[in-house]
């Protein structure tokens, strides 16, 4: 049966020559000069093959998977050797260089990439760092010399393992992870400089299912506690939160000692609620333009978000917060009971309904996020 639910958006993108310096050792490939000298002594270019072998995992997918590339060997390449159609949205200039990336990674994200998968070395991840900061997550397939950053997977087909398990509605972690990168011209001298140089949210593979198949009970109103202390150790001043319905939400009032409509929206601003079961107009009247964020958590079994139950959240209400300002809560156990099975959005608004599909951060504990999937269908 054809798989109704909205597929996952990937933007792949190549830097085609990283790494070529490293087996004819100059130790890096930065700057023309070096990649020029790496051909000279017979360099043979291996990140387009990388990537390759990290989206063959996925390249059965194509009812749930529509991917983004970069023309020739940033991208467009990859894809077609590993048996994906891929939409081209530029030209490969020959040869590339790294503001080219960044222009790449820019293009991709302002076209709807929800996660973007590259292949290169440190200096690609600064390019990111620079062209999408932490706006999407990003996963690097290891194809430079040196990788001091914790942004790669331990090798190509880990990295389309890790990918498999977004498309499938598995439960991956989402970590900020560092960029670093050293200077070369000093490393080819035996010294290694390595600094900090920024952060890229990165999908992480965690092994979930069977930890929470040992959770009883008592474990579970444990991790919705940590949920509820992380939620207000972030807690930001004079900022409306807009309190969903739902018990695990409900345990972030009880934490903060204040009354709570469990089957309503709370207005709480600087640790106070300033009205209680509002509607939509009402919400819309008191947080004006002021900065504003909204706590909601997921239904468990049926993984609706917003439609079930939490109607004040109208497409007005969604619109005036953005995604950026809706934090769902759900421990990993919720999440598993939807074995796979996408969130689920039905806001009356077919439109906003389909903005909101893709990739969303989770809380699921303490300093704990997950990355799962949210669509307009739970089908199967």
């Amino acid at each position: 049966m054809t798989n109704p639910r909205e597929p996952l958006i990937l933007g792949v993108l190549v830097n085609p020559f990283a790494g070529i310096g490293g087996a004819v050792g100059l130790k890096g490939s930065d700057g023309a000069d070096t990649r020029e000298e790496a051909l000279r002594r017979g360099a043979e270019p291996m990140a387009v093959a990388r990537m390759t072998r990290a989206l063959k995992a996925v390249a059965g997918e194509a009812d749930q998977l529509r991917v983004l590339t970069w023309a020739g060997d940033m991208g467009e390449h990859s894809c077609r050797a590993a048996g994906l159609t891929a939409e081209v949205l530029g030209d490969s200039p020959s040869p590339s260089n790294g503001e080219h990336s960044r222009q790449a990674a820019r293009a991709l994200l302002d076209a709807g990439a929800q996660l973007l998968l590259f292949a290169g070395g440190d200096g690609t991840a600064r390019d990111l760092v620079d062209a999408v900061g932490e706006r999407v997550p990003v996963l690097g397939v290891p194809a430079g010399c040196k990788m001091h950053s914790a942004v790669y997977a331990i090798n190509p087909e880990a990295a389309g393992r890790l990918l498999a398990d977004l498309v499938h509605g598995g439960l991956v972690a989402l970590h900020q992870a560092e960029v670093r990168d050293i200077d070369e011209d000093a490393f080819r001298r035996g010294e290694v400089r390595a600094r900090h140089y920024g952060e890229l949210k990165v999908p992480a593979e965690g092994r979930y299912l069977q930890q929470v198949k040992c959770g009883g009970r008592e474990v579970e109103d444990l991790v919705v506690t940590e949920i509820a202390a992380s939620v207000i150790d972030h807690l930001e001043p004079d900022t409306w939160y807009l309190v969903g319905s739902g018990s695990t939400v409900a345990t972030v009032m009880e934490q903060l000692g204040l009354p709570n409509t469990l089957l309503g929206v709370d207005i709480v601003r600087n640790e106070e609620v300033v009205a209680a079961d509002v509607g939509a107009e009402q919400i819309l009247d008191i947080i004006g333009n002021d900065p504003a964020r909204a706590l909601i958590t997921v239904i468990g079994g049926q993984g609706h978000l917003f439609g079930r139950g939490n109607q004040q959240f109208s497409p007005a209400v969604i619109r005036r917060l953005g995604k950026a300002n809706i934090q769902i809560l759900a421990s990993r156990t919720k999440l598993a009971t939807l074995d796979g099975r996408p969130l689920v959005v039905d806001t009356g608004d077919p439109d906003l309904d389909r903005q909101l599909c893709g990739l969303w951060p989770i809380t699921s504990g303490y300093e704990d996020t997950l990355l799962y999937r949210v669509a307009t269908d739970a089908s199967a």
